[in-house]
Formats: structure tokens, C-alpha cells, sequence
């Protein structure tokens, strides 16, 4: 996982090059928008269990056909993995908002997810759905636009960075796809 200095530090000594330039004022910006990713990310993982269960109610109440007998959420242990891989999608997606990069999320999570949930019979189109939902959820608390909100966040513009959030849920239904 490279983190926003790694990646700087990386690709100037491949150009043997003094970090410099752009890729120093891209650092001074993200120092300076520190406490707002430590805050979006706090937020995130703060409503993390609303975030999932809402994505999951939303994507079943959509289909009710996935927790009739047969259904991909039907009898307890099938919901719970549903709502455990929701978990756990979101938990790669706070890192990557962390450390402003998407490798962790890449490497450690979407890497072969498609090929599992193909094994597995999950269905695709609900699966994208409920990521849908968790990125709607997580970009309006981030952005400060949530009904739920239960705490306060940095002041200031967070569009950039509800962007960013948003790119990583878009990578996630991506792999799915």
C-alpha cells in the first residue's frame, strides 16, 4: 500500500529526481485537507453498521425475492455474510480515504472478489446495488449532507474529497461488474 508521500517518494527516485514541483504542492494540499479525511473517515467508520445494514434493507427491499426460500439472503448465515463482505468493503474503502489511495482497496479486497462472488452465486446486480447505496450514504455524510449525521465534521469545502470517496465505490461495483 503506498500512501500519498510513498507514492511521491516512489516516483521521483524512478526519475532520480528531488520530490519538487507539483508532486510537493499535491503534499502541501494534502497535509492541509488532513483533518477533513480524518474526519470524513472517522464519520465513515462511525455510521459504518447503518451504512452497510441500510445498503442491505435497500438492496432487499428492491428484490424481496432474496430472502425467500432460495434467495441469496435467505436463512440467517447468508444475510450475515452479506452484511460481513458490506463490512468489509467499507472498511478497504476508509483506508483508501486514509491514505488517499486506492492500492490497499485494490490489492486486499477487490482482487479476485468477482471470481468469489461468481463461485458463490451472489448475484451481481445486487451486489452493485447495495454498493450504490453505501456510496450515496458515505458521500452525503462526508459532504455533510446526512439526515443521520452523528458528529460534526471539519469545516470547509469536502466536494474534492467526497469525489474521491465516491471513486473508490465506483471502483468497488467496477470489480463487480
Amino acid at each position: 500500500m503506498l500512501d500519498a508521500f510513498s507514492r511521491v517518494v516512489v516516483n521521483s527516485d524512478a526519475k532520480a529526481a528531488y520530490v519538487g514541483g507539483s508532486d510537493l504542492a499535491a503534499l502541501k494540499k494534502f497535509i492541509a485537507d488532513g483533518n477533513k479525511r480524518l474526519d470524513s473517515v472517522n464519520c465513515i467508520v462511525s455510521n459504518a453498521s447503518c451504512i452497510v445494514s441500510d445498503a442491505v434493507s435497500g438492496m432487499i427491499c428492491e428484490n424481496p425475492g432474496l430472502i425467500s426460500p432460495g434467495g441469496n439472503c435467505y436463512t440467517n448465515r447468508r444475510m450475515a455474510a452479506c452484511l460481513r463482505d458490506g463490512e468489509i468493503i467499507l472498511r478497504y474503502i476508509s483506508y483508501a480515504v486514509l491514505a488517499g489511495d486506492s492500492s490497499v482497496l485494490e490489492d486486499r479486497c477487490l482482487n479476485g472478489l468477482k471470481e468469489t462472488y461468481i463461485a458463490l452465486g451472489v448475484p451481481t446486480n445486487s451486489s452493485i446495488r447495495a454498493v450504490s447505496i453505501m456510496k450515496a450514504s458515505s458521500v452525503a455524510h462526508v459532504s455533510n449532507t446526512s439526515s443521520l449525521r452523528k458528529m460534526p465534521t471539519a469545516d470547509g469545502d469536502c466536494s474534492s474529497l467526497a469525489a474521491e470517496v465516491g471513486s473508490y465505490f465506483d471502483r468497488v461495483a467496477a470489480a463487480i461488474s
